[in-house]
């Protein structure tokens, strides 16, 4: 390489965040732009540093993957996100993908594979399912699919669930879907329902369990 990749790293496991700063120690070409531990620090560090490459985990104890590739792109919108997950099959990296993530790549990836990723991302270069990689979008989509049919969800509950995770209400999920509240209304108790759930906290909390949020 004949320029420095600057790196953002946002995760909240102080394991994850040591092996990475040694990964990039020992790779000369890349340069740690900052470690963030909360979605919310991530799109901070991310307009503050504008770095090249986001290595982001999904499963963050304040914000939603695809939340936080909003929140970056924002801020940074030249930055490229590649999602750095353990969960290939977790429901959030279809729509964090959708979001503009970039690429999928597992935790247990062989140094070579994630350093290579972090290349091909930084500089353009098309990135694909392949080796140290998780699923495509269209193996994701199925997976998630599977799920929701396992849980007897419907695709257009689990929509509205995942809106009512980022705080929407139902106008605004209405809006968003262009349909009317009351079949909001309807859609989010026959979700209930199906997950034993009392309220929209319990609900997301299952979905939480379940994997799909």
């Amino acid at each position: 390489m004949t320029r420095t990749i600057s790196v953002l790293v946002v995760d909240d496991h102080p394991i994850v965040l040591d092996g990475v700063r040694h990964l990039v120690d020992s790779t000369p070409w890349i340069a740690v732009a900052g470690f963030a531990r909360t979605g919310r620090e991530a799109v901070v560090l991310a307009e503050q540093t504008q770095p090249d490459v986001v290595l982001l985990d999904l499963r963050l104890p304040d914000m939603l993957g695809p939340e936080v590739v909003h929140g970056i792109h924002r801020g940074a919108p030249e930055a490229q996100i590649v999602l750095f997950t353990a969960y290939p099959d977790h429901a959030a990296v279809q729509p964090a993908l959708a979001a503009g993530a970039r690429a999928v790549v597992l935790k247990d990836a062989d140094r070579a594979d994630l350093v290579d990723i972090i290349r091909r991302a930084a500089t353009g270069e098309p990135l694909t399912a392949g080796s140290g990689t998780g699923p495509g979008p269209g193996e994701i989509s199925q997976l998630l699919t599977r799920k929701l049919r396992q849980y007897a969800l419907t695709r257009r509950e689990y929509d509205i669930l995942r809106h009512i995770s980022m705080g929407e209400t139902n106008p605004e999920i209405a809006a968003a879907l262009g349909l009317t509240r009351n079949t909001v209304k309807t859609y989010v108790q026959s979700a209930l329902t199906k997950l034993g759930a009392r309220n929209r906290i319990e609900a997301l909390n299952r979905l939480n369990e379940l994997g799909l949020l």
